[in-house]
């Protein structure tokens, strides 16, 4: 970052540093003054404003976004609430700097620098996850059209099949029996796939309330425990002070089921197995609508974190789609129900993967009680 002040030193050489460091960021980084002004800007910031700091630095930074961008505004609210703010997806391109610059904004109060602000710039990341949840929908919408073709393409013939198995059955030796007794189960597991796949073809408005979610993952938990889990190490860290999450119970467990099965199942080889439940309050995450200039607040972050393998590279970006899986015996649709889920809430699910540390977070509304208004 460029310096404007003159050091001499320790203190030089300590700012030679800082610099070399905000230098080495791809992501712009700027602080600003009471007044709005870039004091300061990272090579980065120069190249994504097309400006040297020399030249940001004699105007305020209105000068080089929309006007009325949100940018400005969540800069006001950090000197306001004192702490951080996140937004996600905002355009902040002008002709100067180009047509549409879609970033993730990252604010915070300076330290020492009583009203100065730090900012950075990240483009595409949370707007390419946004990108990616409309493509899970497509997908899940996909499979809705699949599913009611199977329900009538397949299902009624595989009632046929079994029927008929069932009076071979009735006259067969044993041996031939073992055979009929595999065309029943087999058509009674085709028609389970297929019972699965029309959830996605569930159109109906979610019934949502008020929900605690600590008692949702206690549930979880315990039938986790008492099953799939038993041998493995459940950890909980959580805000005890979070507020209600807005969504249906029901399918909260179904997510935090399937969730908390994979982290179990990805353990299988893990000598030191833990699966790790956090809830924290993110009150500056927001996030837009597509199509629309709503913004929604997404405050509430939950995570289920794991010590696996990692998922491989090659499905990480489409892991949330239909039929896609790691598993021998899966039909990879446990993740895209999860994400259907998600966003039918109007929340968001994300996955960081590597060995040792994956997690999958979910950011979901809170309850907002509209009577006490």
């Amino acid at each position: 970052m460029t310096d404007q002040t003159s050091r001499t030193g320790p203190a030089a050489a300590r700012g030679e540093r800082e610099v070399l460091i905000l230098n080495a960021l791809p992501h712009p980084v700027i602080l600003l003054d009471e007044a709005n002004k870039v004091c300061s800007a990272n090579d980065a910031a120069q190249s994504f404003f097309q400006a040297s700091a020399s030249v940001l630095s004699r105007h305020p930074l209105g000068h080089f976004v929309p006007f009325g961008s949100p940018l400005l505004q969540l800069v006001d609210q950090v000197r306001e609430r004192g702490s951080s703010v996140n937004e996600y997806r905002v355009d902040v391109g002008t002709p100067r700097i180009g047509g549409e610059r879609i970033v993730d904004i990252y604010a915070a109060p300076a330290a020492d620098q009583p009203n100065f602000v730090v900012v950075m710039l990240q483009e595409r990341t949370m707007a390419d996850k946004m990108d990616r949840q409309l493509t899970h929908r497509g997908a899940a919408r996909s499979v809705t059209g699949l599913a009611a073709m199977l329900a009538h393409e397949i299902k009624n013939p595989l009632s046929g099949i079994r029927g008929a198995a069932q009076l071979l059955e009735q006259s067969a030796t044993d041996d031939d029996r073992a055979l009929t007794q595999l065309i029943t189960d087999e058509a009674d597991r085709i028609v389970k796939l297929v019972d699965r796949m029309e959830v996605f073809s569930d159109e109906r408005p979610i019934e949502r309330e008020p929900v605690n979610i600590h008692a949702v993952l206690e549930h979880v938990k315990r039938l986790a425990l008492s099953g799939f889990a038993r041998h493995i190490r459940i950890i909980e860290e959580y805000d005890p002070s979070l507020p209600p999450v807005y969504a249906n119970r029901d399918q909260l467990v179904q997510v935090f089921l399937n969730l908390v099965k994979n982290a179990a199942e990805a353990l299988v080889d893990t000598s030191d197995a833990e699966i790790v439940l956090t809830t924290a309050f993110r009150p500056g995450v927001r996030l837009s609508i597509p199509g629309t200039r709503e913004r929604v607040s997404l405050p509430l972050e939950f995570c289920v974190r794991d010590n696996g393998p990692g998922v491989p590279d090659e499905i990480q970006t489409h892991m949330f789609d239909p039929f896609v899986t790691t598993k021998t015996n899966g039909t990879g649709l446990g993740l895209a129900l999860v994400a259907k889920i998600v966003g039918d809430h109007g929340g968001v699910i994300e996955c960081d993967s590597q060995p040792r540390r994956t997690t999958f977070r979910l950011l979901l509304p809170a309850y907002v009680d509209k009577s006490a208004d």
